[in-house]
């Protein structure tokens, strides 16, 4: 049975084609994978073409999946770009996902992370926006430590790693979202141990260090 949003004339059907995989869009999701930008007709944010309400009977109906602050169509694959613009609500002009944040967006864990972190990406100061659910670091992430992932800037793996490791001294849950990513790049404790051990003052240094080694024995 058919629901009512996947009604074949109904004013849903005819104004969302993503629901009913239209040629169009078909055509657009193959130019994306080349472009590396994410076309915002494949995500639906609850409030704006759909109400929370109709998008969770669709999940139930198997026709979208959640991810992130957003909903995509079920046929669509879990890609970085994906993630990334599923959570591009966070990352303001001149911020760059951070921490777990872009840890989940290059491609560790399941579920996205419930508070999201982000940091400064450009030289002059910003006025942060800050809520419960976001935590803004006021410390430039160099250009060569950032890459462009569905629209928005997200710190490059490496670096991720390193940001998690130093900031495992405050917070000890950081520690999970390092073994998820060392679990999909293996070689990044390794990687990132020798910068860490290179920067002197740096607050956490020996638990993140002590951290990466003894993730770089588990995933050998």
């Amino acid at each position: 049975m058919r629901s009512r949003l996947d009604a074949p004339g109904s004013a849903h059907w005819a104004a969302d084609p993503v629901l009913h995989r239209s040629t169009a869009i078909a055509r657009t999701r193959g130019a994306s994978r080349h472009t590396g930008v994410m076309h915002p007709a494949f995500l639906y944010v609850p409030g704006a073409r759909l109400s929370q309400a109709e998008l969770s009977a669709a999940r139930i109906d198997g026709h979208v999946f959640e991810i992130g602050e957003a909903y995509a169509p079920a046929d669509l694959v879990e890609t970085a770009d994906l993630r990334a613009a599923s959570v591009a609500v966070f990352v303001h002009p001149g911020t760059a996902a951070s921490g777990p944040t872009a840890a989940w967006i290059h491609g560790a864990g399941d579920a996205a992370p419930s508070v999201h972190h982000v940091k400064r990406a450009v030289d002059r100061r910003l006025r942060p926006r800050t809520s419960a659910r976001l935590v803004f670091h006021d410390t430039v992430l160099p250009a060569p430590d950032m890459q462009l992932i569905g629209g928005i800037a997200v710190s490059t793996p490496a670096r991720t790693m390193l940001d998690l490791a130093t900031a495992l001294h405050r917070d000890p849950r950081m520690q999970a979202w390092m073994e998820r990513l060392a679990l999909l790049r293996p070689g990044l404790p390794a990687e990132t141990a020798p910068v860490l051990r290179s920067l002197r003052r740096v607050p956490g240094s020996r638990v993140g260090l002590a951290a990466l080694e003894r993730l770089d024995l588990r995933t050998r």
